[in-house]
C-alpha cells in the first residue's frame, strides 16, 4: 500500500517498536476475589416440573381446593426463591467481593466475546438435548478457535402458564418464565452444570438469563389472582371492587383475561383505580394489545370472595409485569431468589436482566403515567447489580431507552448495557453507504458520557432489528439535529431514518424482511446485507452473491469487534443464515409477531444435515456459510476471516480501551474511531461502508505524532503527518485496524 505523504513502506514493520500485545493485569478478576461458587454455598430450590407433582387431578383447579393451592405454591417461583435464600442467609461467603459499583472492564476481562444461543433454533443430534450439545467439547474447542469467549445460553426455563392443572405454551419464545426448573425441552438441570463446568475447563463462561420485569402467568400468577398471600405483591395488579364492575369489560369463554381498551383505562385511571396510560404501548396491535393493561373475569380466591383483577403488562397479556415496590417485597424477593439459584446452584458467571428498563411506575398527572427512566428502575437495577457481583458475577441489561437512561442505569445497576444505540445506526450505513448518522449517534453517546467498553456490540439476537430510536423520539424530540445538511427535530429524525430503513431493507426492496408491529424489521443480518446490495429476491444468491454478503457481513462484524466492549454474535451470524419464507411459519407470525421468520434453525456443528427442524419444531432457515467445524477447515469462510478480526482485537487490548474520537471524514461511507489503550497507545479503527473502494483520509486533532501500524500485519501504513492524518485505501467493506507508535 501507498501512502500519499509518506512514500512507499510496505517493507516497515514494527518488530523493532514495541510488541503491540498490551500488558495483562498482575492479577486477573477472577483471582482478585474468593471463589464465587464455593461447594458450601450450592443453595437448592425444591423444585419440581409441572407434571412431577404426587397430586393430581380430578381435583378441581379452584381456590377453594387446599390440594390444588398447595400445589400451586410448590411449583412457584417465589416458594423456591424462600427456601434458596434462607440457605444463603448468614454466610461469611456472602461478603466475599466488593459490589457497589459496575465494573465493565472486569466483566470484559472475564468474557469478551460471546455467542448468544437460541435454544429454540438450535439443531443437535438426534436424542441430543440443546444444554447436552451447548455444553459439548467439540462445540467450545470450535468456539476456542473463533475467539469465543462466553455463551449466552437464551432461556432455557419452564416459561409460558397454567390453565387449571395443565400448562399453556410460551407466548414470547420463553421469556414469559414461571419456573427455576429447566424446561425439558432443552435438558437437564444436571447438563447446564456439566455445560456450565465445560465451559470453565475451556476458559469460558456462561451466561443465564433472568427477567426482573415480568413473569408467565405460571403458579405465582395464579396464586395472585386467588388472593394468596404475598404473591399478589408481586404484581402491578389491583383488586377492582364489585361497585366499578361495569367499568371492565366482559372477557369471552375460554379466555383468562382481555386487554382494556383505551376507554376503559380512561375511565379506570379517572375513578382512580389505575395510573392508566404510560409512555408507550409496546407490542401495540390493533383489538390485541391498545393498552399495557389487561383484566380477568371474576375469580373466587381462596377464602371465598369473588374479585376481578386489573394487572400491569408492558409486553404481552401473559408477561404480567412484577411490582419493585410492595409493601410485602414479594417481587423483589422471588427475582433476587431466581438470581441466586442461577449463579451458586446451576454454575452461571453471569446473567442477563431482561426487560429491567421497566422496574418503576408512577401516576402523573399530566398524562402519560411516569413509566421510562423511573428512578426506581435505577434502584431495583443498583440491588440486581450489587447483589450478583456480590457474590462473584457480573450482569448486563438490554434496554432499549434513551441514551441518557442507559447511561444512568449502568452507572449504578448492571456491568455492562445491550449496545441499543449504534446497531441500526451501523445498519443504516450499511444501507445508505453513509455514516453520518452512525458518527451523529456515536458522539451523542460520548457527550452523555457512555462508556463504550460498558456496551455489547451485538450481530443479530433473537429479536427484530429494533428501531432503537427511544432517544431521539421520546426523551429528545424538541433537540435539533443536523443530517444531510438538513435540520430535524429528534422526532422528525426518528422517523426519517425509520422511513429510511423500511424503505432500503423491506417491502419492495427486500420482500423477505418485515416490519414487526412499531419495533424494527424482522430479518437476519445476511438478509440486512442482502437487502444493503440490492438483492430483492434470495433465491438469486448464487456462490459469488454470499461471497459479497460474507464480506460486507465481516464488516459489521469489525465495527462491533474493533471497538471498546463485548463483542456478540448468534449461531445465524455464524452459519449466515437467511429468513424463512413466511408459509413456513404462518401459525406463529399470524398474530402479527413476523420475528418468528428470523428465528430459522441452524446446525452450528453440522450433526444433523439432513434434519428439517430443531427438536423445538422450528423448520431450518438456508444458510449461506454452512457449519462452524467445515467453515474452520478453510482460509476463506467467514468462521475462519471472523478468527482473524478477533485475534487482531485481543492483539490489540482494543475491548478495554476507550472512544475518546469520532472525527469528521472525507468520505460518506468511511467511519474512523480513535481509543486510547489501556496502555495509552492511540488505536484507529477504520471502515468502509460502501461497496466500492475508497481513498480515505484519517485525520483527529487526538492523532499523537508517530507512525500506523496495521494490527493484523503488523506492517506500516503511514506516518502521522503535520495536520495529524494520513491517507490510506480501503477496499470495498474493508476495514482496517492500527495502532501508532512512535
Amino acid at each position: 500500500m501507498t501512502s500519499k505523504n509518506s512514500g512507499p513502506v510496505p517493507q516497515e514493520t514494527f518488530a523493532d517498536a514495541p510488541e503491540v500485545v498490551e500488558e495483562l493485569p498482575e492479577i486477573s478478576f477472577d483471582e482478585q476475589r474468593f471463589a464465587a461458587r464455593p461447594t458450601r454455598l450450592r443453595p437448592r430450590a425444591r423444585r419440581r416440573s409441572i407434571d412431577d407433582s404426587p397430586i393430581t387431578p380430578p381435583f378441581e383447579p379452584t381456590g377453594s381446593n387446599r390440594a390444588y393451592v398447595e400445589w400451586l405454591e410448590e411449583q412457584s417461583m417465589l416458594h423456591d426463591a424462600e427456601r434458596v435464600a434462607r440457605q444463603l442467609a448468614g454466610k461469611h461467603t456472602m461478603w466475599s467481593n466488593p459490589y457497589a459499583h459496575p465494573d465493565p472492564r472486569a466483566a470484559l476481562a472475564r468474557a469478551s466475546v460471546w455467542y448468544t444461543a437460541y435454544p429454540l433454533s438450535h439443531i443437535t443430534k438426534p436424542g441430543q438435548s440443546f444444554l447436552n450439545s451447548l455444553g459439548s467439547q467439540e462445540l467450545w474447542e470450535a468456539f476456542k478457535q473463533v475467539g469465543i469467549d462466553a455463551v449466552h445460553t437464551g432461556p432455557v426455563k419452564l416459561a409460558g402458564g397454567l390453565k387449571g392443572w395443565e400448562p399453556t405454551p410460551s407466548v414470547d419464545g420463553h421469556f414469559d418464565r414461571i419456573s427455576m426448573a429447566i424446561d425439558p425441552l432443552f435438558g437437564t438441570e444436571d447438563e447446564f452444570r456439566d455445560m456450565c463446568e465445560t465451559a470453565t475447563r475451556m476458559g469460558g463462561t456462561v451466561i443465564d438469563d433472568i427477567v426482573p420485569g415480568h413473569t408467565g402467568k405460571g403458579a405465582d400468577f395464579r396464586l395472585a389472582e386467588l388472593n394468596y398471600r404475598d404473591y399478589p405483591g408481586i404484581y402491578h395488579m389491583v383488586d377492582i371492587p364489585e361497585e366499578a364492575w361495569h367499568l371492565l369489560p366482559d372477557v369471552p369463554e375460554g379466555r383468562d383475561s382481555v386487554n382494556l381498551g383505551v376507554e376503559a383505562e380512561q375511565a379506570l385511571a379517572a375513578e382512580g383505580y389505575i395510573i392508566g396510560e404510560l409512555q408507550r404501548v409496546i407490542f401495540y396491535e390493533p383489538g390485541v394489545k391498545e393498552t399495557n393493561w389487561s383484566v380477568t373475569p371474576p375469580i373466587r380466591d381462596y377464602k371465598g370472595r369473588v374479585r376481578r383483577w386489573v394487572y400491569l403488562h408492558y409486553f404481552k397479556e401473559g408477561q404480567p409485569t412484577i411490582n419493585w415496590l410492595d409493601p410485602t417485597c414479594a417481587g423483589m424477593r422471588l427475582v433476587m431468589g431466581d438470581a441466586l439459584h442461577s449463579l451458586l446452584d446451576l454454575g452461571s458467571g453471569g446473567l442477563r436482566l431482561d426487560a429491567n428498563g421497566f422496574l418503576g411506575v408512577e401516576r402523573s398527572f399530566e398524562a402519560p403515567a411516569w413509566s421510562e427512566g423511573h428512578p426506581l428502575s435505577l434502584a431495583a437495577n443498583q440491588l440486581i447489580g450489587s447483589l450478583v457481583r456480590k457474590v462473584g458475577g457480573f450482569t448486563f441489561q438490554e434496554l432499549n431507552l434513551a441514551i441518557d437512561d442507559i447511561q444512568k442505569t449502568g452507572a449504578v445497576g448492571p456491568d455492562l448495557s445491550y449496545d441499543f444505540i449504534t446497531r441500526p445506526a451501523a445498519q443504516v450505513a450499511l444501507a445508505t453507504a453513509d455514516t453520518e448518522f452512525l458518527r451523529l449517534v456515536l458522539r451523542e453517546a460520548m457527550e452523555i458520557g457512555v462508556d463504550q467498553a460498558s456496551l455489547i456490540h451485538a450481530m443479530q439476537n433473537h429479536d427484530e432489528l429494533t428501531y432503537e430510536l427511544v432517544h431521539f423520539a421520546a426523551a429528545h424530540r424538541d433537540d435539533v439535529y443536523e443530517l444531510g445538511g438538513e435540520q430535524y427535530t429528534g422526532q422528525t429524525l426518528a422517523e426519517h431514518i425509520r422511513q429510511t430503513m423500511r424503505d432500503r431493507l423491506t417491502g419492495e426492496a427486500a420482500p423477505y424482511n418485515a416490519v414487526f408491529t412499531t419495533n424494527g424489521i424482522a430479518s437476519t443480518t445476511a438478509s440486512i446485507v442482502a437487502a444493503s446490495l440490492g438483492i430483492d429476491n434470495l433465491d438469486d444468491i448464487t456462490d459469488a452473491v454470499a461471497r459479497r454478503i460474507q464480506q460486507a457481513h465481516l464488516l459489521l462484524c469489525k465495527f462491533n469487534a474493533w471497538q471498546p466492549g463485548v463483542f456478540a454474535l448468534s449461531g445465524w451470524d455464524l452459519v449466515g443464515a437467511l429468513p424463512l419464507p413466511r408459509q413456513e411459519v404462518q401459525a406463529l407470525i399470524s398474530s402479527g409477531d413476523t420475528r418468528w421468520i428470523e428465528r430459522g434453525a441452524y446446525d452450528i456443528l453440522g450433526v444433523a444435515p439432513d434434519a428439517k427442524k430443531s427438536s423445538s419444531g422450528m423448520p431450518r432457515a438456508r444458510a449461506l456459510y454452512g457449519p462452524l467445524p467445515e467453515q474452520l477447515k478453510r482460509e476463506t469462510s467467514f468462521a475462519s476471516r471472523l478468527s482473524e478480526v478477533l485475534k487482531v482485537r485481543k492483539r490489540g487490548g482494543i475491548d478495554a480501551a476507550t472512544l475518546v474520537d469520532v472525527p469528521d471524514v472525507n468520505q460518506k461511507s468511511l467511519l474512523v474511531l480513535v481509543n486510547e489503550l489501556a496502555s495509552g497507545t492511540t488505536q484507529i479503527t477504520a471502515l468502509n461502508f460502501g461497496p466500492e473502494k475508497i481513498e480515505a483520509r484519517v485525520q483527529s486533532a487526538l492523532l499523537p505524532a508517530g507512525r500506523a501500524f496495521d494490527l493484523n500485519t503488523r506492517r506500516k501504513v503511514a506516518n502521522i503527518d503535520e495536520m495529524s492524518g494520513f491517507n490510506l485505501e480501503l477496499p470495498a467493506f474493508g476495514g482496517q485496524a492500527m495502532v501508532i507508535r512512535d
